[in-house]
C-alpha cells in the first residue's frame, strides 16, 4: 500500500512538472470577433485537447489594458500569448520582467534593430501571399470592373493584406487584359461592425461587386452587407437556401460577395462570402505553446510563416466553389505553385508593388 502511495505521489509530481498554463491576452477586438482573436483562441483550444494544457484568456477593452493584462497573465500562467501588432510595445516591455515565463507574440514583429528577449517568440505571416490569391479570384469573378477593400487600422500587417489583394488584381489584369479597379478605405477600428457595413455598402454603390475586408470584428459588418446586398439583388429571402442562391446567381449572371480574412469566415454568410484569406494564427499559437514545453525547443525571435509552410491559404470555399469556373482554379493552383517555390514573389511594400509584373507568366494549359 505504501509503495502504491509513493508511486502515486511521484506520478503526480511528474505530471505537475510538465503541465502548463497558457493565457491569451486579446487585442481590443476581443473574443467573438470570428476572426483574428477567435482564430488564435482555436490554437489554445487545440493545445488544451492535444497537449493537455490549461488555458485561459484575458480580454483587452482598450489599448491601455495591454500592459496590465500581460502582467496579470505572467503572474498566473506559464505561457503568455499576446495577440496583434498593436500589442508589440507592451509585450516587449513586460516579457523581460518575467524571465522565467515564456511569451508568444502572434502577428508581432520587432522594430528594426530591436533586440528580442530570450523568452519571447514572435510569429508573423506573409499575409500578401494569401490575399494575392483572394485578389486574383475576386478579379476573375468580377462583373463590374470594380472591387472593394475595407481595412481596419493602417498597421503593417493590414497594409500587407491590402497589397497582396491589389497584387492579385494587378496580376489578373496583366494576364487577361482587363482593367479592374479597387476602391479602398480604412475604418480606423477593428471593433466597429456598423461602420464596416456602412463602408461596404458605399463601395457596392460605387460599383464594386466584391468587397474584401481585413478589419477584424469590423469586417463582420462587411459580410453582413454582402448578404443584404446580394439577397436583395438576387431577389431572394435573407434565409434562402444555398441551392436557391446558386440558382438565382446563374440566372442573373452575377451577384454580390464579400471576402473574409484570418479565419475561414465562409460560414458566416453561405453563398455570399466568396472565399476567406486565411492567416493560420491557430497553428502559430499551437506550435508556440508546444515549443514552450521544452527550453531546448523554444526559439526566441521571429518566425515568418508563408504559403509554402501552410502559414496562409485560401479557405476551402465550401459554399461557393460552384460559382467559380474550373479554369480559374487551375490558374490559381499554378500561381500558388510559383509562390511556394519562390518563382513568384508577392510584394509586401509599395515600392515592390510598383515594379510587380507577372505578364511573362504562361499557364501550361
Amino acid at each position: 500500500m505504501k509503495k502504491i502511495l509513493v508511486l502515486s505521489l511521484v506520478l503526480l509530481l511528474f505530471v505537475s512538472a510538465f503541465s502548463l498554463k497558457a493565457i491569451m491576452v486579446t487585442d481590443t477586438g476581443g473574443l467573438g470577433d470570428k476572426s483574428f482573436n477567435d482564430g488564435t483562441w482555436n490554437g489554445l483550444l487545440r493545445a488544451e485537447d492535444e497537449l493537455k494544457v490549461d488555458i485561459e484568456y484575458i480580454i483587452s477593452k482598450e489599448q491601455t489594458d495591454y500592459i496590465t493584462n500581460l502582467t496579470t497573465a505572467a503572474k498566473n500562467g506559464d505561457v503568455i500569448l499576446g495577440v496583434g501588432f498593436l500589442m508589440a510595445d507592451a509585450l516587449f516591455n513586460v516579457a523581460p520582467q518575467f524571465p522565467d515565463k515564456k511569451f508568444i507574440g502572434i502577428d508581432i514583429s520587432p522594430s528594426e534593430g530591436q533586440t528580442v528577449p530570450n523568452n519571447l517568440a514572435l510569429y508573423t505571416f506573409k499575409e500578401q501571399d494569401g490575399t494575392f490569391l483572394a485578389g486574383y479570384i475576386a478579379a476573375a469573378m468580377n462583373k463590374t470592373g470594380k472591387l472593394g477593400y475595407v481595412g481596419g487600422i493602417r498597421i503593417p500587417p493590414v497594409m500587407r493584406l491590402e497589397l497582396g489583394f491589389r497584387a492579385g488584381i494587378k496580376a489578373y489584369n496583366q494576364l487577361h487584359g482587363t482593367n479592374i479597379e479597387l476602391i479602398s478605405g480604412y475604418a480606423g477600428a477593428f471593433d466597429a461592425p456598423a461602420k464596416g457595413k456602412q463602408m461596404a455598402m458605399a463601395q457596392y454603390e460605387q460599383g464594386a461587386d466584391i468587397v474584401f475586408h481585413a478589419a477584424g470584428g469590423t469586417g463582420n459588418g462587411v459580410i453582413d452587407a454582402s448578404k443584404e446586398k446580394g439577397s436583395q439583388f438576387l431577389n431572394v429571402k435573407a434565409d434562402a437556401s444555398l441551392t436557391t442562391i446558386i440558382d438565382e446567381y446563374f440566372k442573373a449572371g452575377r451577384g454580390y460577395f464579400s471576402i473574409g480574412v484570418d479565419s475561414d469566415q465562409d460560414y458566416l454568410a453561405p453563398g455570399y462570402v466568396l472565399a476567406s484569406a486565411m492567416k493560420r494564427v491557430d497553428n502559430a499559437a499551437f506550435e508556440g505553446i508546444k515549443s514552450a514545453r521544452s527550453a531546448r525547443r523554444f526559439q526566441s525571435g521571429e518566425t515568418i510563416l508563408s504559403l509554402a509552410d501552410g502559414g496562409v491559404s485560401l479557405s476551402p470555399m465550401k459554399y461557393t466553389k460552384g460559382f467559380v469556373p474550373n479554369k480559374v482554379f487551375a490558374e490559381l493552383s499554378y500561381l500558388e505553385k510559383l509562390i511556394a517555390e519562390g518563382t513568384l514573389v508577392i510584394p509586401g511594400t509599395d515600392e515592390a508593388f510598383g515594379t510587380f509584373d507577372v505578364s511573362s507568366v504562361q499557364f501550361p494549359f
